[in-house]
């Protein structure tokens, strides 16, 4: 067989695997039922933690779902059974709600801690594909996470279950995370570092030029001290202010180019005849986000900030954006 050939196989092997899972998944979705929405909000009024737990490889699944819930405004930890069977159950209260992961039902670590769940008094979540389990008689709500065959070709690695384990678990997560209304400004609290954090949590004002970075001029300016001021601080921009100091109008590259155009006398134009009038502004507590939003909305490159008076504080440019990874 040639390597060709044989590259060929491996990758009709890939999306064979990628088929059946995705088969799965399916299946599991047409079975989600009243159980589904009884479990997110059990998880929606618990005023304890969410407490996870699996062993092997459905432990692994656990703590990936425990993370995202707890990045999605929920309190979950995860808790493994065997260490629980070992004097960690002291983190469990009554108040909380255990979500147990078992393709079987039967996990001998687990099942040894279930009388423990319920001597406690907490609710307990089971995900299983075992309805008959000693896991899903003893649980307030079981979810389906039942499959036909695992992708393994002999059907004993975990593979199709775990994938269904965690699609399960992920459908928890967001629905919870829409029952808590919580918002990209709430997730932005939880992820504060890289370039997500950076894009959620930084304000306008930590990135805008200001001071004498900050192109300014007075209406009454003549054209060439417009362009002056413009060209002399870089950013292809300049605002144009009242005698108060109030914001009227903005100036851009655009702007020069549709007045040359236009010919005439340019010497005796001034920035209140040439500007674009009522820019796009933000204020100084606007997210980095926010700023890129409009920025793509309006097919611009750069927003004055200004404070309630319309006095210009700074201009964020997309180029300051782009430089942070936003």
């Amino acid at each position: 067989m040639n390597a060709s050939l044989r590259k060929r196989n491996i990758t009709e092997t890939g999306k064979e695997i990628l088929l059946k899972e995705a088969d799965a998944l399916r299946l599991m979705a047409q079975r989600l039922d009243q159980n589904f929405t009884s479990a997110v909000n059990m998880l929606a009024s618990c005023n304890g933690k969410i407490i996870i737990s699996g062993m092997g490889k459905s432990g692994i699944i656990a703590q990936k779902i425990a993370a995202t819930m707890a990045s999605t405004g929920s309190t979950a930890v995860f808790l493994h059974p065997a260490d629980a069977a070992h004097g960690d159950l002291g983190i469990v209260s009554r108040d909380d709600v255990v979500i147990c992961l078992s393709k079987s039902g039967t996990t001998e670590e687990l099942n040894f801690i279930i009388p423990a769940f319920r001597q406690i008094g907490v609710q307990i979540i089971a995900m299983t594909g075992n309805s008959r389990s000693f896991l899903a008689e003893n649980a307030d709500i079981v979810l389906d996470t039942g499959i036909e065959q695992e992708a393994c070709p002999y059907d004993l690695a975990p593979t199709t279950s775990t994938t269904a384990m965690l699609a399960m678990g992920d459908a928890l997560a967001i629905s919870l995370m829409q029952q808590k209304d919580f918002t990209w400004k709430d997730f932005a609290l939880t992820h504060p570092k890289g370039s997500l954090g950076r894009r959620l949590t930084v304000k306008a004002s930590d990135i805008m030029s200001k001071g004498n970075a900050l192109p300014l001029v007075e209406e009454t300016a003549s054209l060439a001290e417009l362009i002056l001021e413009m060209t002399s601080k870089r950013l292809g921009v300049s605002a144009v202010i009242d005698r108060e100091g109030c914001l009227t109008g903005i100036f851009t590259d655009g702007d020069l180019r549709r007045v040359v155009q236009q010919g005439g006398d340019l010497l005796k134009l001034n920035a209140g005849e040439v500007m674009t009038p009522n820019p796009k502004t933000v204020n100084t507590t606007t997210l980095a986000r926010e700023c890129l939003d409009i920025l793509e909305t309006y097919r611009i490159t750069q927003l004055l900030v200004c404070e309630e008076d319309r006095r210009p504080m700074g201009i964020v440019h997309i180029h300051d954006l782009i430089t942070l990874g936003i």
